[in-house]
């Protein structure tokens, strides 16, 4: 199991980032108008909203495998 854990890190860090900045199409034209700079900002603010639901996903996951495993070995 850690080395999935460590294979799916390492993957994850060596994709290029650009495609994780990818925008609906509606930023994107919104994006366009406000020119580089609140663009960026735009960007920074889609991941930050992103980041909790998925963090928080992430902590109750490892919560229910981390109650499975001592489930399992009593």
């Amino acid at each position: 199991m850690k080395k999935i854990f460590l294979l799916i890190v390492i993957v994850a860090l060596l994709v290029p980032g650009g495609d994780l900045l990818a925008q609906c199409s509606l930023c994107t034209k919104t994006a366009q108008q406000l020119g580089e700079g609140p663009a960026k900002g735009l960007n920074n603010g889609i991941l930050m909203l992103a980041f909790t639901p998925l963090a928080l996903g992430a902590f109750l996951g490892w919560r229910w495998w981390r109650s499975q495993r001592v489930t399992e070995e009593n």
